[in-house]
Order: structure tokens, then sequence, then C-alpha cells
């Protein structure tokens, strides 16, 4: 890698720029040319997402696509930012097992509470092993830093809350990976933002958007042969490592190791974090109430989420995770506009916008009616 890193300086390329470059040239190219044969295998062995009831597709497609994204990501992140395997000793074995249980799930479907354990152990080994925690609130209903014990309690809620989430928003074509690439250009830039003992986790950022970019190749395809889906085990494994750039985002904020290497002070963190994460979190929490309204658990499946409402609208896939996308979009600029307000107020106005958007379709059937 020295030799690398001399080359390029040789020829007037910063490194770090060079390693930018390469991690998302190399993630597209392996999601892009690994898919067809994730294709092929699932066709022939009938490793396929049958139409069913909540189904928003009439035929069988392959759902294993999660598996290319979780290939390019393992050996991309390996080789251009392998500090974060020092660092957070554990990543990668939490990554491993996401994957054992996404392509167990996507497969034979698990049952739901297995899934849940296997979550757990993945949030532990992260939040306790690798110390990933969230550990002030910065003023968020008057609370500041918070103990151990409920440093970790909060971490873990957050990291299973936000797997599932990214899980459900994975409804239509281009929804997830779509908003996905835009939480980790976002979140790329922040830490860019922040400074070069940040760099490894704007190549990880990097790297998520060059695997989703070419997922979303295929994921958008309008021919029969080339669709595939991320399946569980991609949403699981996006929605676990987009917890853990968040967490790390807000921890930036108050690590005194990383003090010194930080450009400026965000008090508002943690409203910033949501409102990027916003759809997933608005979504899930929307659904839990409708279902508790309805008496009914709030595990049931339904047709409550917004890209339903949106497709019930008559709007196609590839418009409705565009629209949502885009409003979604405008609430992340909001924030980021006002990012120097008091955090409670800058909190509180992203969710009222998010649930708003939430129910915007709600409205539009209506005024249709």
């Amino acid at each position: 890698m020295l030799a690398i890193e001399t080359f390029f300086n040789t020829i007037g390329i910063p490194f770090f720029y060079a390693k930018l470059i390469l991690s998302f040239v190399l993630s597209f190219a392996i999601v892009f040319y690994s898919i067809p044969t994730v294709i092929k295998i699932s066709r022939r062995k009938n490793l396929m997402d049958e139409p069913g009831g909540r189904s928003s597709h009439l035929r069988k497609i392959p759902n294993l696509g999660g598996i290319s994204i979780f290939y390019s990501i393992s050996i991309c992140a390996s080789i251009f930012a392998f500090e974060l395997f020092e660092s957070y000793k554990f990543l990668f074995a939490s990554l491993v097992i996401l994957l054992y249980i996404g392509v167990m799930d996507d497969i034979v479907v698990m049952r739901a509470y297995k899934k849940l354990l296997a979550q757990i152990v993945v949030t532990c080994l992260i939040v306790i092993g690798s110390d990933i925690r969230i550990r002030s609130f910065f003023g968020v209903f008057g609370i500041y830093e918070i103990n151990y014990f409920m440093s970790v309690f909060v971490s873990i809620f957050t990291f299973i809350i936000l797997i599932n989430a990214f899980n459900l928003i994975d409804g239509i074509d281009g929804l997830a990976g779509g908003y996905s690439f835009l939480c980790s250009a976002f979140f790329g830039i922040s830490y860019f933002r922040l400074g070069e003992y940040n760099y490894p986790l704007v190549i990880l950022s990097v790297v998520i958007m060059g695997s989703v970019l070419a997922f979303l190749y295929y994921n958008l395809s309008n021919y029969r042969t080339n669709k595939i889906f991320m399946g569980d085990t991609g949403s699981m494994i996006l929605g676990f490592l987009l917890a853990f750039t968040a967490i790390c985002f807000i921890d930036l904020f108050i690590s005194k190791q990383t003090a010194q290497y930080t450009y400026y002070h965000l008090q508002s963190a943690p409203a910033i974090a949501v409102a990027i994460l916003i759809l997933p979190i608005v979504d899930t929490l929307n659904v839990i109430i409708i279902r508790i309204k309805n008496k009914k658990s709030p595990f049931d499946a339904d047709k409550n989420h917004i890209h339903h409402k949106l497709l019930d609208l008559g709007l196609t896939h590839r418009r409705s995770s565009f629209y949502i996308i885009i409003y979604y979009l405008g609430i992340v600029g909001i924030a980021f506009w006002i990012r120097h307000s008091n955090v409670n107020v800058l909190l509180l106005v992203v969710m009222i916008l998010g649930f708003i958007g939430a129910y915007l379709p709600d409205l539009v059937k209506r005024i249709k009616k």
C-alpha cells in the first residue's frame, strides 16, 4: 500500500482521492458483474421472491441481490478502508452474521423472533465490543450525557429499529437502494468536512454508494431476465451500516479522542442524523401507530407504508420512489439550512415535516374522491 501511495503522490494525485475513485469504481464493478451470476443461480435453483398479498410485483423475481452488495462492501472496505476493521474489531463479524441471517430469511423465511435474536447479537457485538454508542442526547428533551448502561440500551435499540426500518421501506423498486445512496452521500460529505481522521468512514460511504448504484441498474430494469431485489440480506446490511455511520457521526461531536481533528461543532448533530434517516424512521413509526390505533399487533404486516399509498394512487414504482425521495431530500435540505437552531426545535420541525409526507398521499386520495 505504501508503494501505491508513493506512486500516486509522484504523479500529483493525493492518495486519498485516488482511493475514493478506485473504491467507487471497484465497488460498482463488483456488484455490476456479480449480479448476473446471482440472477442465473437464483433462476436455476428457483430461489425467487413469490408474489403474495402484500407484494407489489406480479411475477417471481430473484431476491438475493444483497449477496452482491455484501460481497462488494466487504472486499472494497477491507482494501481501501482497512482502518475501520482495526478500530471496530467486530464490524466485519457483524456483517457476516447479517449476511447469513438475511440469506436464510430470503430463501426459507425465518421466524421473526429468530431474526430479532440475531439482530440483538449483532448490535451487542458492535455496541459493546466495538464501543459504538450514543453517549449524549445533546440536550434533546433536556438530556445531555447519559450513563454507560443507558447508552448501551439506547444504541442497541437504535440499531435494531433502523435495521428493520430499512427492511420495511424496501417494498418497491428503487426506494431502499436510492435512499441508501443519498444517506451515504450525506454522511460521506459530513465526514469529509470533519477532517482526515474520518477519511475511512468517507471511503465506506463511497463504497456503499458505488455498490448501491450498480444494484439500482438491475433493480430498476424493465427486462425480466435482469431484474433483482436486494432482499432482507441487502436491506439489513444497509440498515446496519447506515445506523453505524449515523451513530459514529453523532459520537464525533462529543468524542475527546477526535476533538483535535474536528473543524466545527454541531450541537444539533442528533437532529441532523434523524433528518438524514427520516424516511425509514417516519415510515416505521407511522405504520406502528396505525396498527395500534386499529387494535392490531405492531408486528402485523399491512399496506399502510408510504410507498403502498402512492401505488394506490396509480403511480408506478419509479415515480413513487422518485416522489418519496425528492420530498424527504427536501427535509434534509431544510435541516442543514437551519442546522444551528436549537436541537429540540430542529428535531420537532424534521419530525413534523416527515409525518406530513407520510399523510400527503391520503390527502391527495381524498381530494381525488
